[in-house]
């Protein structure tokens, strides 16, 4: 099992959300955005959302959404390739 595909069960299987820093330091990837761009690539809908703690701190938080795989593929396929 892959780096990503750990990244993939935590965020889509298990519906973890979770921060970069925190992608890169339990599964050990020096670049998240990258582990999240080829799970977006295979046609899943992850979002990056802001979340605000009890302190009023604001982190980034990706998680899994509801969006149809193919429209997702399709739309991130073509941002990929210059077409939007």
């Amino acid at each position: 099992m892959t780096k990503t595909d750990r990244v993939f069960e935590a965020l889509v299987e298990n519906g973890e959300r979770l921060t970069a820093k925190q992608i890169s330091a339990r599964y050990s990837i020096a670049n998240p955005h990258d582990a999240v761009y080829q799970i977006r690539m295979k046609g899943y809908p992850i979002y990056l959302n802001k979340h605000k703690d009890t302190k009023g701190r604001v982190t980034h938080k990706y998680r899994f959404g509801n969006a149809s795989r193919k429209l997702v593929a399709a739309g991130y396929k073509a941002i990929a390739a210059g077409l939007v």
